[in-house]
């Protein structure tokens, strides 16, 4: 029996799984033959974050339909093998079919290797189901018209439309877009599909900076440095792999409270100066200076600037996550205000003018 895909999307619903394979519609041997399942994913390097919850992700579902009698009275087994360069992908990709005799395979994340196994897969007519290689190029090159190969999903435009969310709730409260995404097809498609959105629903923008990190850069430092500069009031980006929690570690915010602790106004940028900046220019244009009766609350360290700008600003009290260097605590000293550092949960440290703090509070 041969799946085409219409016949394929018919069935997904009912259980992709067990459609995939002729045997499982006898019912002589469904209860004796296990269920067979490649699964081709990265478990190292900058992509296997990603893979290993991928695996993992699996195996859970797997464990939960087994306990409740597998799909179609047999029992799902999983053959796992990794995902590195094509070359070495693809062989793996024939052993899963050939030695193993697994009846699909799952996975797959990489484009570049995703156009290598998917042409494969239609030679031994080996059903594949990819988790990503999502790409506008496709798999349309290789294979004009393919019958046994699917993606879970469709391309960027998916990815992208999230930001829509983003476009509709700030609409009008942004011009300068910076964008950075990795150097290969996936995040260049990503941008583009990015700048269409803004162009089809008519969000007037100036794009002043694109950033284009290689695959697997931790040090992103350049890059940072070059989206400060260009003073963006929204960046793009589609990282996704390990350099994405490096990058989200550069991001800051500065938020203004008043004294029973509800958000007046929130910032944020890729630096903790630019932050407060926009937080601070926000209210002045308001014309609410001096903020006498607010309280700011920053991410990541407190610098003498940012003790010079917010009492400039007339803030009495700062707020940060992290330890102020030496300097910030003599400034804030010096001028009254109040430094509070290391503010987690329910812990913090004083460490400048701490008369504003009622610590009686804290101690019933």
């Amino acid at each position: 029996m041969r799946l085409t895909r219409r016949d394929f999307s018919r069935l997904a619903g009912a259980g992709a799984l067990a459609a995939a394979a002729p045997s499982v519609f006898s019912p002589a041997i469904a209860q004796d033959k296990p269920l067979k399942i490649g699964i081709i994913a990265p478990r190292s390097g900058v992509v296997g974050t990603a893979g290993e919850c991928g695996i993992r992700a699996v195996q859970w579902a797997t464990e939960r339909l087994n306990k409740s009698g597998g799909i179609a009275g047999r029992k799902i087994e999983l053959a796992i093998e990794e995902e590195t360069n094509p070359k070495d992908t693809i062989e793996r990709f024939r052993r899963l079919i050939l030695q193993e005799k697994v009846e699909a395979v799952h996975g797959l994340l990489s484009t570049g290797v995703s156009l290598g196994v998917a042409p494969v897969a239609e030679e031994e007519q080996a059903l594949l189901v990819m988790w990503d290689g999502t790409t506008q190029d496709g798999v349309k090159e290789m294979m004009p018209n393919p019958r046994y190969v699917f993606r879970s999903t469709d391309n960027e435009c998916e990815a992208v439309m999230g930001s829509l969310l983003a476009i509709k709730h700030f609409k009008g409260k942004f011009k300068k877009v910076a964008g950075i995404n990795p150097d290969y097809s996936y995040g260049r498609n990503n941008w583009e599909a990015f700048r269409q959105i803004l162009a089809r629903y008519g969000v007037e923008s100036e794009f002043v900076a694109e950033q284009w990190p290689k695959v697997g850069t931790m040090d992103l430092t350049s890059h940072i440095a070059a989206l400060k500069a260009s003073k963006p009031d929204l960046i793009f980006s589609s990282m996704l792999f390990a350099d994405l929690p490096v990058f989200m570690k550069q991001g800051h915010a500065a938020g203004l409270f008043e004294t029973d602790g509800r958000l007046v106004q929130v910032r944020e940028d890729v630096g903790r100066h630019n932050a407060l900046d926009k937080l601070i220019g926000s209210r002045a244009r308001a014309r609410e200076l001096p903020l006498w009766d607010r309280i700011l609350m920053v991410s990541g360290r407190v610098s003498f600037e940012i003790v010079q700008k917010a009492a400039v600003a007339g803030v009495p009290i700062i707020c940060a996550v992290s330890a102020p260097s030496d300097l910030a605590v003599r400034l804030a000293e010096r001028l009254g205000v109040t430094l509070i550092g290391f503010l987690r949960g329910d812990g913090f440290n004083i460490y400048a003018n701490d008369g504003r703090i009622d610590l009686r509070a804290f101690t019933r």
